[in-house]
């Protein structure tokens, strides 16, 4: 019985490590879009753009390949989240490909119009997206009303709530944060110190969300913090997450951008762990009837089902880590405008 159980854990972990490689390699993606407006000359936001460019497209791989394995390893969580959040989820998915498409289409023509119309666009898409995605974790905390059928009745508007925006401001400041430091790890010059300054400011913001966040989620939602109580050696995770972000303007000062960016990827890791370890062994807890709760167990697939998807997972994750790291290395080093770039 213990097998059995170890099999429904490892694939919350496996799950929560794909969305956690999501939110660092895509986070920086859409914290450069959240940022990209303070630039101002039409060269710093091409040099911005192109970043990102080679491996904007590639990091979303980690959104799929997540969702895949929720789909796979716990369809009735995949039915019944996509289906309550449904118009959440397609205004999601139109922004992501609209957001690729101000990418792609920015610098097709030479008018300053069409070009500050798209920045505007992907601007604006970018922080969108990290806002929606936001609000869906801060929805997930409160609970959501599940039914003994394992649906989610709940209305779009009702999911704007004032907590679960507070959740989603955090989630843009963070992003805010990383993308910053990005840019500051791939630029040169009187761009480079531009953004540097800009990173504090970015750390400050973020800071401050985070603490107000933190208190209204331990005054009104306490079961997040019960398993730190029960287990408080889970305490290292906030301490790890308070060391990493406080590490950041340092890093900067002393000119160490790649450990900077490293410390911030740690916080966001700290981050997504504190989240699920608040949550476990839950997915989605049920504000109607705790045992209507979808868990690690009763919104699973069958153990076989489990079994032969982990062996998927084994001999297909190797693939994805080699894409990733191949693509960072081959586009390695600051970023150098030419007749290709966007």
């Amino acid at each position: 019985m213990e097998n059995l159980l170890n099999l429904n854990v490892v694939w919350f972990v496996l799950i929560g490590v794909l969305l956690t490689g999501y939110a660092i390699l895509d986070g920086f993606d859409l914290g450069v879009g959240a940022v990209h407006l303070f630039n101002k000359s039409d060269e710093h936001r091409r040099i911005t753009l192109n970043a990102i460019g080679p491996v904007w497209d590639g990091n979303e791989v980690w959104l799929v390949t997540g969702g895949g394995a929720l789909f796979a390893a716990f369809p009735i969580v995949y039915a019944s989240v996509f289906s309550g959040f449904y118009t959440a989820f397609m205004l999601l998915l139109f922004v992501l490909i609209f957001r690729a498409v101000a990418i792609e289409f920015r610098s097709k023509r030479e008018s300053r119009l069409w070009r500050k119309t798209w920045d505007v666009l992907f601007s604006f898409s970018s922080i969108l997206i990290a806002l929606i995605m936001g609000i869906a974790i801060g929805n997930i905390i409160q609970g959501l009303p599940v039914d003994a059928n394992h649906e989610i009745r709940i209305s779009t508007l009702s999911l704007f709530n004032p907590y679960a925006l507070l959740v989603g401001i955090t989630t843009v400041a963070l992003f805010m944060m990383h993308g910053s430091i990005y840019l500051v790890l791939k630029t040169e010059g009187e761009l480079q110190q531009n953004l540097r300054g800009r990173v504090n400011n970015a750390v400050i913001f973020f800071v401050i969300c985070y603490a107000a966040t933190t208190m209204a989620t331990l005054i009104y939602f306490p079961h997040m913090a019960q398993p730190f109580k029960d287990h408080p050696s889970l305490f290292l995770l906030g301490l790890l997450n308070m060391l990493a972000v406080a590490n950041i303007p340092r890093e900067i000062h002393h000119g160490r951008e790649l450990r900077a960016f490293l410390s911030s990827a740690a916080s966001i890791a700290a981050l997504m762990g504190l989240f699920a370890v608040g949550l476990f062994p839950n997915f989605v807890i049920s504000s109607t009837d705790p045992n209507y709760s979808l868990n690690i167990y009763n919104a699973a697939s069958s153990q076989k089902t489990l079994q032969i998807m982990l062996w998927v997972a084994i001999l297909g994750m190797p693939f994805v880590l080699s894409y990733t790291i191949s693509i960072y290395w081959v586009f390695r080093g600051k970023v150098k405008l030419n007749n290709m770039s966007y």
